[in-house]
């Protein structure tokens, strides 16, 4: 099981996001492989310290984290970049290059660009679930010379100016003794090699733009906002570096029946005053289907009735929300005569003992919550 993230990072729950961000860079220097080479497991303290970041510096992640931790994550499509080195991590959290001087860049040729997309969604597929296939634009390996920039059939030569390395190397001195700095080979784009004769459908680049679809399963319990990432599934790297990921973030339909509240489900049915005052049955929309529900006789303005486990799942599984049934109790108006006469009876043999509500304290209590 993964270490607690706000203990990875040594920060409070309620950290802000300056606090996380100088927590991790304070990691980042002290992890660093330049200054920390007898520690062995420095680079695996370092990938968990990145991991961490970057959940707790996302604040959907970090809200979905807060509340249902890593399995939360994991339910919700989330998982950790598959870092293959330190220096992966610098590139992905502070855009490749060493910040802090020590010595290494960016290693190989460059990563893909992200995608982002989103899926809309009713109730009912939150409820469920759903799977779908999604549309973009992105950059691909180019299927003419699959990938490697060359004209089929032609050779592909070593670069002469990094020597194959895809790296370039300045060494410069300081009072800290030698540093050395890496930086990608301008000649060969850090792939170490160079075509004799350019591809002719990409120009030699290893990649075309064009219409990419992916199947995306969205789990049940999804929030709005809430993003699934797919690691791969973004813009081709440059000169076969790692491409990047695709982002679907979800956009849940309204739905005029309901109000979402978390796992909860509201719905305020209209009920006129003699109903309320007799009692009856109602019959009330559910994500399932119509449900009988019965109202007590007296019940007043603004009453609940709970339908347990008729709400929505929480994300990565658990027992289901409630629907709320909220009572609207309609005073008739425009009255007949006849209807003004009755009434007006009614009224008169109403006394004090028919005017006491279980809800008036509490109403007065929400009354002072709000105005005092």
């Amino acid at each position: 099981m993964p270490r607690d993230y706000y203990e990875v990072l040594g920060i409070a729950r309620a950290a802000s996001e300056a606090e996380i961000k100088k927590a991790f860079r304070g990691l980042a220097r002290e992890l660093h492989p330049d200054v920390n080479r007898h520690d062995p497991a420095a680079e695996e303290k370092f990938k968990e310290a990145a991991e961490a970041y970057e959940v707790l510096s996302d604040p959907e992640r970090r809200r979905t984290y807060d509340a249902y931790g890593h399995e939360g994550l994991r339910s919700g499509g989330w998982s950790p970049h598959a870092f293959g080195s330190i220096e992966d991590i610098f590139e992905a959290f502070f855009g490749g290059g060493d910040p802090f001087g020590f010595g290494f860049g960016r290693s190989g040729p460059a990563r893909g660009g992200d995608v982002g997309v989103t899926v809309e969604l009713t109730l009912e597929e939150v409820l469920h679930g759903a799977h779908r296939e999604v549309s973009f634009d992105a950059v691909m390996v180019c299927e003419h010379c699959r990938g490697n920039g060359a004209e089929p059939g032609t050779p592909i030569h070593t670069c002469e100016r990094c020597g194959g390395n895809g790296q370039l190397r300045q060494v410069t001195r300081s009072p800290f003794g030698q540093l050395v700095r890496a930086v990608t080979c301008d000649r060969c784009g850090g792939d170490g090699r160079v075509a004799e004769v350019p591809c002719g459908e990409c120009g030699g680049s290893g990649r075309r733009a064009g219409a990419r679809t992916w199947d995306v399963d969205v789990p049940a319990g999804i929030e709005a906002g809430q993003r699934i990432r797919i690691s791969g599934a973004g813009h081709a790297g440059e000169a076969g570096g790692r491409p990047g990921d695709l982002y679907v973030e979800a956009r849940v339909r309204e739905d005029e029946r309901f109000v979402r509240d978390g796992v909860d489900l509201i719905v305020v049915v209209d009920l006129a005053a003699t109903a309320a005052m007799l009692g009856t049955a109602i019959e009330v929309p559910t994500l399932e289907g119509e449900r009988m529900v019965e109202v007590a006789a007296g019940t007043q303005p603004g009453a609940e009735i709970r339908l347990r486990g008729l709400g929505l799942p929480q994300l990565g599984g658990g027992r289901r929300g409630d629907q709320r049934v909220v009572i609207n109790v309609l005073v008739p108006a425009g009255l007949s005569e006849e209807q003004r006469e009755l009434a007006g009876r009614l009224d008169e043999t109403i006394g004090p003992e028919n005017l006491r509500s279980d809800s008036a304290e509490g109403l007065f209590a929400r009354v002072r919550r709000a105005f005092g």
